[in-house]
């Protein structure tokens, strides 16, 4: 069975992937074990879809990769480390582990009453500044 919000964080595990290995192939890292790293990136890209339930290697790469690689800490998807949480959810402010809290209820909602759920959508719409009323 499709699982959309699998694939969403599947697909953002692949892109962060490529990150890495771009980082590798331009010879920014000098460390012999970042080719160990990315097979273990590798493996949980593999395992992920059959074992989902089973995101302990992916908090522990996940968070590796703020320590081993902090030049790209940036452009690591916040989604993933609300998707991961333990450890990871150390790297997020708490304004934004309050906002992926609410996308979170709002998508368990949705699927009790067998609604469809656009995760981006809704998050852009989270993230919207309130609308202050005008007198």
């Amino acid at each position: 069975m499709a699982n959309p919000h699998l694939d969403h964080h599947l697909a953002l595990l692949a892109h962060l992937r490529g990150i890495l290995l771009a980082m590798g192939e331009a010879e920014q890292i000098s460390d012999e074990s970042h080719a160990l790293f990315l097979e273990r990136f590798d493996e949980l890209l593999m395992s992920l879809p059959n074992i989902p339930e089973d995101r302990h290697l992916g908090q522990d790469l996940i968070c590796q990769v703020f320590h081993r690689y902090p030049q790209i800490a940036h452009l690591v998807p916040r989604d993933l480390l609300w998707f991961f949480g333990g450890d990871c959810l150390h790297f997020m402010p708490d304004d934004e582990i309050a906002l992926f809290q609410e996308l979170d209820e709002r998508r368990y909602e949705a699927e009790q009453n067998g609604l469809p759920f656009d995760w981006n959508q809704e998050k852009q719409l989270l993230a919207l500044p309130q609308e202050s009323s005008k007198h």
